[in-house]
């Protein structure tokens, strides 16, 4: 696949706040991912680096964009409005630099539920389906689900990929709700990965192996929905 220079844009958040953005898209891409960051982690985060630049050698194209706090390097995430609204202009500025790909729209950790939310508050225009890289579950030793009711709500498909150590989302618990979300949700399970996919070196396998398997896991998902109807 071509190599591509990511596009430095920035993204308008209704009237009083502007965001960065970096849009890749490879030669020949088949689809384009709207991705955000981590509660933690700006979207130039190694981690978030490492996913487009994987998913540009896929043949995907990628948008990934800033919530307001991390574009003022403030460690306080902005409420859940402010986040959706976001979530909603990245999509739409992915939208004005691809409206010839199949879109779909997600993210690490925080930024996969903020995603989440705002699709099951009303539909993001024209996003197939949504991707989690490590859904946040619950906070780290107090498991629960409150946090994921909300993808009951959600009426397009979801592609959860999480790993069996991680602390955020106890693998016992979300294995029966992506159950009860039906043929909406599908479960991709990294063994002996954390939260941030990595696994020890007692697993045999080496951090790099298990962020291919994840991206590969992504593009199956990816082309099995993309060229279906909207709908």
């Amino acid at each position: 696949m071509s190599a591509s220079q990511p596009e430095r844009l920035t993204i308008t958040v209704g009237a009083n706040h502007i965001v960065s953005g970096l849009f890749e898209r490879p030669g020949a891409a088949r689809a384009v991912l709207v991705l955000a960051h981590g509660a933690g982690a700006g979207m130039e985060h190694p981690a978030i680096q490492s996913v487009t630049t994987g998913l540009t050698r896929r043949g995907v194209a990628t948008l990934r964009y800033q919530f307001p706090y991390m574009e003022r390097k403030s460690r306080r995430p902005d409420p859940p409005p402010l986040c959706h609204a976001t979530v909603r202009a990245a999509v739409a500025e992915a939208t004005r630099l691809a409206p010839d790909l199949p879109l779909f729209a997600g993210g690490r950790s925080f930024g996969g539920r903020m995603t989440s939310q705002a699709q099951a508050l009303a539909p993001l225009a024209r996003v197939r389906g949504l991707v989690f890289l490590a859904f946040p579950l619950h906070p780290a030793g107090h498991p629960g689900t409150d946090r994921a009711a909300h993808l009951h709500e959600v009426g397009i498909p979801m592609l959860l990929i999480q790993g069996t150590r991680d602390e955020l989302a106890d693998i016992e618990l979300l294995r029966p709700l992506v159950q009860s979300l039906g043929g909406r949700a599908t479960l991709h399970v990294l063994e002996n990965a954390d939260h941030s996919f990595h696994v020890p070196a007692r697993s045999g396998r080496k951090d790099a192996e298990v962020r291919e398997e994840a991206l590969d896991a992504v593009c199956v998902w990816l082309d099995r929905l993309r060229g279906e109807a909207p709908g």
